[in-house]
């Protein structure tokens, strides 16, 4: 399976965590997050930067994770509460990903997007001990941002 994830240049060299709190992790839960699609994975970008600045160069990172649906844990939305889309959902859903992280379950945690809720963002948990063998960055794009985005 083939992921996508989009970053500053700098961050782009190798498939690394800085363990900051999001959505589906809380502060120091070392985690990846991926989009099902490019369009995906730039939306997601969009709605969780303040700002982006197109002057800064931008990667885009393919990144393939082992077809096994054994290292995979999906989320469903009727296991989500109702507001799941909204900021106050946050603590709700940061206990789910937290709960798979600690019990360390699986590779990657798949969850709809809250962007898109028909389509998906993958985890991936960086400290997972199949993360070596199963999770390989294929290639490194540059990333052309429109500005009608923006």
């Amino acid at each position: 399976m083939e992921v996508f994830r989009i970053c500053k240049e700098e961050h782009s060299k190798k498939l690394i965590s800085s363990g900051s709190a999001n959505r589906w992790n809380r502060k120091g839960e070392f985690v990846i997050y991926t989009g099902s699609t490019r369009s995906l994975s730039t939306l997601e970008l969009i709605v969780h930067k303040n700002s982006i600045i197109t002057a800064i160069p931008y990667k885009v990172l393919i990144i393939e994770v082992k077809d096994d649906k054994k290292l995979i844990r999906e989320i469903s939305e009727n296991e989500l509460p109702e507001n799941w889309r909204s900021l106050a959902a946050y603590s709700t859903l940061q206990n789910i990903g937290s709960n798979w992280y600690i019990k360390n379950e699986t590779l990657v945690l798949k969850v709809p997007s809250s962007v898109i809720p028909q389509e998906f963002n993958y985890i991936i948990n960086t400290e997972h001990s199949d993360f070596k063998n199963k999770v390989s960055l294929i290639k490194i794009e540059d990333y052309f941002w429109d500005n009608r985005l923006l």
